[in-house]
């Protein structure tokens, strides 16, 4: 295997969930799963795959009983003329359903498995750059507490649009806002302050357009809220009191059912 400049081929995943590469290829797939997301995911899929059909295998032993339901089942289909093939079908059948709802079940667990991941890696990186947004100390990119300055100089920048609410709690002020960057794609990055605390609320597009509910969680000390909306995806952080931060949320969500 020399140094790889394409993707990883399906041998070489398999072999790396497997744990059957070499020394000297574990550091050429490393080196290429660095600087490749498309692989590195790739890998993880199939690394999740592995793990959940070997669960699979002791997870769901064959119902008690099935054995002697198939074999009524084959001999119900058995009728003057028909061969034993029919019986055998039939029990064929059954085992095709049974497999079929495994498969499944494997499916929705490895892409719940994979949307957790995906959601600790993104909780990790919005920590991470509001914790450097308040470490840097410096004036936001766009410097207005009007939501018709702050919106209008995310027109060209963002591949997605978005509302402003025009109320907020007496407390809470829009300082400004920042173009920055999740996963290699652009997003706008809200800063409020509510009281002494200050909030980084981050705007992204997404794919899925049915609305979700709000999920709040907690990473180096401060609250993160997350809730979805039309093409958009809201991720809100602070030290704030989480019903503070959630409340922002929910009055950014309200806001995009306006004009679009």
């Amino acid at each position: 295997m020399g140094r790889m400049t394409a993707h990883l081929s399906p041998a070489n995943l398999n072999a790396l969930a497997d744990g059957e590469l070499s020394a000297d290829q574990l550091i050429l797939v490393n080196d290429h799963l660095a600087l490749c997301p498309a692989c590195t995911s790739n890998a993880l899929a199939q690394t999740l795959l592995k793990t959940q059909v070997a669960r699979a295998g002791q997870r769901y032993p064959m119902p008690q009983g099935l054995e002697e339901r198939m074999k009524r089942a084959a001999a119900s289909r058995r009728t003057p003329g028909r061969s034993a093939a029919a019986g055998l079908g039939a029990a064929a059948a059954i085992l095709l359903v049974i497999f079929s709802g495994i498969m499944l079940t494997l499916q929705m667990s490895r892409r719940a498995e994979v949307a957790a991941i995906e959601n600790r890696a993104q909780v990790s990186e919005v920590c991470d750059l509001h914790i450097a947004t308040l470490a840097a100390g410096l004036p936001p990119q766009v410097v207005s507490s009007d939501r018709h300055t702050v919106k209008p100089w995310f027109q060209g920048k963002l591949p997605f649009s978005f509302n402003l609410p025009d109320n907020l709690p007496n407390d809470t002020k829009l300082d400004g806002a920042n173009l920055t960057y999740l996963h290699n794609q652009p997003v706008a990055q809200l800063l409020y302050s509510i009281g002494q605390h200050r909030v980084s609320v981050f705007l992204s597009q997404r794919r899925n357009p049915e609305p979700t509910e709000q999920r709040q969680s907690e990473q180096s000390g401060f609250h993160v809220t997350k809730a979805g909306v039309g093409d958009l995806n809201i991720v809100a952080v602070s030290d704030v009191d989480p019903a503070r931060l959630a409340g922002i949320v929910r009055i950014i969500k309200d806001a995009q059912s306006g004009t679009r």
